[in-house]
């Protein structure tokens, strides 16, 4: 049976642990360098296990003009250039980027005894092995979602290798954190790995949020009453479902307009489509926004829509509950598992445009029960993934791994 880390309402609000570690997290991205849910995931963790009293240290790639280190929210950021970083061949970027996370950690290591490691996915697995062995110290492995899970499978040689990387990394790990029980089966599937190694936390949602910050939208929006998405424009997250969800709103002259933020390589593939399907006037995808300006767009449209085909957990549904609108989502993957259909949210068939606009439909038709949804799915964030929350709960599951590495030790010395 999997580990998972329960804990009552409320616990999240008991004093700091007494027990703090030196945490070393190695993730590819951090903020303001994001990509994905990824970098705001790490960011969230770091600052709360910090908060709790954590030494944390961050080892993450460099973009732009940022410094090499700074500390900022009690969280020391550490940011490296691959050793080939003009190297166009992404894997062998990657391993780049990995001898250059070594490299930092072992100056780091000669002034700080790190407690244990924590990698974020595959694409800092090889350093991460490493670096466990070089210091003696456990590693904990987080796999946010897996590359056969993104494909449906594996049909590529540059898939087979990442498929590889993640069973090399949860192999060596001392224990693995998932987000949801719908990636316990995924790993011990895919992975053939004990359930047993696998904890269940959650992702956590920034709860803190003002409703109140000025940010303005686009003009075009100004009096316009739109459903909003957004996630990394890539084909598992399902945009296309939405393209033909406005398709069949044009055709039935329904008076719904669907906004689309992100980035991804798809970006500008699905632009064309809907300038070719001659869709513009009911549905758009605008690209990169910021964190004020995502809250700005959650807050004033009318409903969230989250349509992914693929989803480990789904960060965006929790951000959009957060802020106290009602949800759609995919009934696939940990979306299921958050959203209570006609009681937290909305759930429709992935894939299926139809579906959807039944969805859009009844919270259209019903506004009562659609502020009710709206107001039930907040209090479920409110109770269940605040940031402190996944945090407490995390730093528990240190503690019992680092116990758990300590009596080995000494069972290995009664030998």
């Amino acid at each position: 049976m999997n580990k998972t880390i329960s804990l009552p309402v409320g616990l999240e609000s008991m004093p700091n642990n007494s027990r703090t570690f030196d945490i070393l997290m190695l993730s590819w991205e951090y903020p303001p360098h994001v990509v994905g849910g990824l970098s705001r995931h790490v960011f969230g963790l770091s600052v709360h296990l910090a908060e709790r009293g954590h030494n944390v240290h961050v080892i993450t790639l460099i973009r732009d003009d940022l410094p090499p280190y700074e500390k900022l929210n009690d969280v020391h950021i550490h940011r490296v250039k691959p050793l080939n970083e003009q190297d166009e061949d992404f894997l062998s970027w990657i391993g780049g980027l990995n001898l250059a996370i070594g490299y930092k950690v072992e100056q780091l290591a000669e002034e700080n005894h790190f407690s244990l490691i924590h990698a974020h996915d595959w694409l800092v697995g090889t350093a991460a092995i490493a670096l466990k062995d070089l210091l003696s110290i456990p590693l904990l492995a987080t796999i946010h979602a897996t590359e056969h899970g993104r494909n449906n499978g594996i049909h590529t040689e540059i898939q087979e290798f990442i498929n590889r990387k993640e069973q090399q990394l949860i192999t060596e790990a001392n224990q693995v954190i998932v987000c949801s029980e719908y990636m316990v089966e995924e790993v011990t599937a895919i992975f053939d790995t004990a359930a047993e190694k696998l904890a269940i936390i959650p992702n956590g949602v920034d709860l803190t949020t003002s409703r109140d910050e000025e940010v303005d939208l686009p003009e075009f929006l100004h009096d316009q009453k739109y459903i909003f998405s957004m996630g990394r424009i890539v084909k598992e997250k399902g945009f296309e479902t939405m393209i033909e969800a406005a398709a069949m709103v044009k055709k039935q002259r329904l008076d719904y307009f669907f906004v689309i933020a992100g980035k991804g390589p798809m970006l500008e593939t699905y632009r064309k489509k809907i300038k070719e399907r001659q869709l513009e006037d009911k549905i758009t995808f605008i690209g990169f926004i910021t964190e004020q300006q995502r809250n700005a767009f959650i807050q004033n449209c009318e409903m969230v829509v989250v349509p992914s085909l693929y989803e480990p957990f789904g960060i965006v549904a929790l951000e959009s509950m957060a802020l106290g609108k009602p949800t759609i989502v995919s009934k696939t993957g940990g979306l299921k598992g958050i959203v209570k259909h006609l009681q937290t949210g909305m759930l429709m068939n992935p894939g299926d445009a139809e579906s959807l606009l039944e969805q859009i439909s009844f919270l259209f038709i019903h506004p009562e029960k659609s502020a009710e949804i709206a107001i039930q799915g907040q209090q479920v964030m409110k109770n269940l993934y605040s940031w402190k929350r996944v945090a407490l709960e995390t730093s528990r599951l240190m503690e019992d791994l680092l116990l758990t590495q300590l009596v080995d030790v000494n069972d290995c010395y009664k030998e």
